[in-house]
């Protein structure tokens, strides 16, 4: 029998944006604008109660499926969703997420709050803030440009 486990942590990321929440809460909201730094959605419908999903990976190597249910939007304030994450036919994480948008000067802070539950060692909370470093960087250089 494969070993079983539940490793839960929260990680917290926080990015300053020179431009306004309205401007930084549409990247999430327009899936136009969401796939030039997340993934490109098979189904995006944001509103609560609404749903994204996304499908890829590396050539060759496993398939990832993202799986998001909007639990809650506030219009340029606050996206709080749950996901789960799978590898294949494997279910690797279940997670609960709030992205904050923050007036500050001219421009925004952004906090992304991360709860998740990392299932039988296939993923390490130190993997997914990598991943989510990555994305917000890669936000923050689109709002920079657009």
């Amino acid at each position: 029998m494969t070993e079983r486990s539940a490793f839960h942590n929260t990680f917290v990321v926080e990015r300053l944006y020179k431009a306004s929440p309205a401007k930084a809460f549409a990247y999430w909201a327009d899936p136009r604008l969401k796939e030039q730094w997340f993934s490109k959605a098979d189904a995006f419908d944001f509103r609560v109660g609404g749903g994204e999903s996304s499908q890829g990976g590396p050539p060759g190597g496993p398939v990832f499926a993202f799986d998001a249910r909007y639990q809650d939007i506030v219009p340029e304030r606050r996206i709080v969703y749950t996901y789960t994450l799978d590898m294949d036919d494997t279910r690797i994480s279940v997670s609960a997420t709030t992205v904050e948008f923050k007036p500050e000067g001219e421009g925004t802070r952004l906090i992304f709050t991360e709860q998740g539950v990392f299932l039988d060692g296939h993923d390490t909370p130190a993997q997914r803030e990598h991943g989510t470093n990555e994305m917000l960087d890669k936000l923050g250089v689109l709002l920079e440009i657009g």
